[in-house]
């Protein structure tokens, strides 16, 4: 039973406002509760007291979580509604420029969000990764992911040396600029720039893909999604810097020393989708795939 709403925005985005105001009256109009984001709330200029969230409460609050904006905020929305332990639909309304994730277009939306409510929505489940940061053997930082967790080298270091296992055993030390690890979902992204392949979302795998690396023959792999994955970087240099960053919008500096493990999340990511619109005819539109 859907009967609370989350409304969030790409921040600053003005051009939202009237759409937001138009969501809101269509679910007061159909007996459902709308929950706005606090900066989308802000946004919309509301004239009626209505519900406000913080970004990291809303998922909690919500029984449904409507995105506006480009993939970076459905992105950013994604690893809240999974460390909130939340089974939380998210419908992605594309306001931004590629909009692969957010694939569903304004006129598309109250169709497929009459359908969600009533349950006839089609749903895909995500696979999200995990990423804990170990020092001296004891996690100190643990974050998720839908696309892709990466290990770079900063901006001024050198070429860094990452050493790689899969479910325990020695794949290779990597000579590059990093180390991308991505899931399904985040192969279309900084994956794909890098030269790795295209993973269908209902394929249970992960890849692994260098980034520059030294050796031509340092190719990507695809790995079963339940391997547990363990990079470690191998210091030559006290003063190199090696970053964590997680799909593009968290990031962290590691430690000497400091190992990073990565695994598959017990939670997939739900998402809904235009039920005429196949993973093959996004690639098409989005990416221009397979066009001469």
């Amino acid at each position: 039973m859907i009967k609370r709403v989350g409304i969030v925005a790409k921040i600053r985005m003005e051009s939202i406002a009237p759409h937001l105001r138009e969501v809101a009256a269509w679910l007061d109009a159909h007996g459902i509760e709308p929950v706005f984001e606090a900066d989308t709330a802000a946004l919309a200029s509301l004239e009626l007291a209505r519900r406000v969230e913080s970004r990291d409460d809303l998922p909690n609050a919500v029984d449904l979580l409507l995105v506006f904006g480009g993939d970076g905020t459905l992105l950013a929305m994604a690893d809240r509604v999974i460390t909130a332990g939340r089974d939380l639909p998210v419908l992605g309304v594309n306001f931004g420029h590629l909009g692969f994730l957010t694939e569903i277009n304004f006129p598309d939306l109250y169709p497929l969000l009459e359908a969600a409510i009533a349950g006839r929505a089609a749903v895909e489940r995500r696979l999200m990764l995990c990423a804990r940061v170990l020092r001296a053997g004891r996690a100190v930082a643990e974050h998720v992911a839908l696309n892709d967790v990466v290990v770079t080298r900063g901006a001024l270091s050198r070429i860094i040396e990452l050493a790689v296992t899969v479910a325990g055993d020695f794949v290779a030390r990597f000579n590059a600029d990093g180390l991308i690890v991505a899931s399904p979902t985040g192969s279309t992204a900084y994956n794909l720039s890098a030269g790795g392949p295209i993973l269908h979302p209902a394929v249970d795998a992960l890849v692994l893909t260098p980034i520059a690396p030294h050796t031509l023959s340092n190719r990507p792999v695809v790995i079963p999604a339940s391997s547990p994955i363990q990079v470690t970087p191998v210091a030559h240099d006290p003063d190199q810097q090696i970053v964590l960053t997680l799909d593009g919008q968290q990031g962290l500096e590691l430690s000497p020393g400091d190992a990073i493990e990565i695994v598959r999340h017990d939670t997939p990511l739900r998402l809904v989708k235009l039920p005429t619109q196949s993973y093959f005819d996004v690639l098409r539109q989005k990416l221009k795939w397979a066009e001469r």
